[in-house]
């Protein structure tokens, strides 16, 4: 089943359970896949478009909840954070940090990456094939601390 109709058989449920706030973010969530399907050429969007879709959700939750807390705003951030958790559910599970440097010294050794000069190999195959399992910055940063 696409992300679409999951989240259209989810707000059906959330409608029924009166769950205003998983409401709204189901709401977000399938307003920015209809956005994203009127803005190029393709009717729906495949599991990496999906995927990319919801890490920017994700990740501008997180950035939200950061900039409210930063400004005492306390109330503001706990929308956004249940937002998050509930747009969380559709992504895959993120990697912990061992494992992440588990499989990018993989990586590094695969495409025999041996100094700092290296990390744009590096990062070239680790995006592709980390993507939705961890955060770009957090992979980028990590692959610094192995090289180096």
């Amino acid at each position: 089943m696409s992300l679409k109709a999951t989240i259209d058989a989810d707000i059906k449920q959330a409608m029924l359970a009166k769950e205003k706030e998983t409401l709204n973010a189901l709401r977000s969530i399938k307003s920015m896949i209809l956005l994203e399907e009127t803005k190029g050429a393709a009717k729906e969007l495949d599991v990496a478009g999906e995927l990319a879709l919801l890490s920017r959700a994700a990740k501008q939750r997180k950035e939200s909840a950061e900039l409210f807390r930063a400004q005492e705003r306390a109330d503001l951030a706990e929308v956004e954070e249940v937002q998050l958790a509930i747009i969380e559910r559709y992504m895959p599970k993120q990697l912990s940090q061992d494992e992440l440097e588990a499989k990018l010294s993989a990586i590094i050794e695969r495409v025999g990456a041996k100094a700092i000069s290296d990390l744009g190999k590096v990062m070239g195959v680790a995006s592709k094939e980390l993507s939705g399992q961890a955060d770009g910055k957090v992979i980028s940063e990590t692959v610094k601390k192995l090289l180096s």
